[in-house]
């Protein structure tokens, strides 16, 4: 399990003050022969003319050390 991000706890409560429930923390995703561990899950119920459940997954970078993922 990946080390988390210094801003990690700011995303966070940005995200809930926004309306979004943080779903996973974090998120697994498996992708191109790859496990990769997507920071934060989130999803919000938007209510208009119909329904529709939003998701996301939010990764949070901060540019210190390079990384093997990357343009996915």
């Amino acid at each position: 399990m990946p080390v988390r991000n210094i801003y990690h706890v700011a995303v966070v409560q940005a995200l809930i003050a926004d309306g979004w429930t943080i779903s996973n923390d974090p998120f697994y995703l498996a992708y191109g022969g790859r496990e990769l561990y997507i920071d934060i899950g989130a999803e919000k119920v938007t209510i208009a003319a119909e329904r529709n459940n939003e998701k996301i997954a939010v990764e949070i970078k901060n540019f210190l050390h390079l990384s093997p993922v990357t343009d996915l």
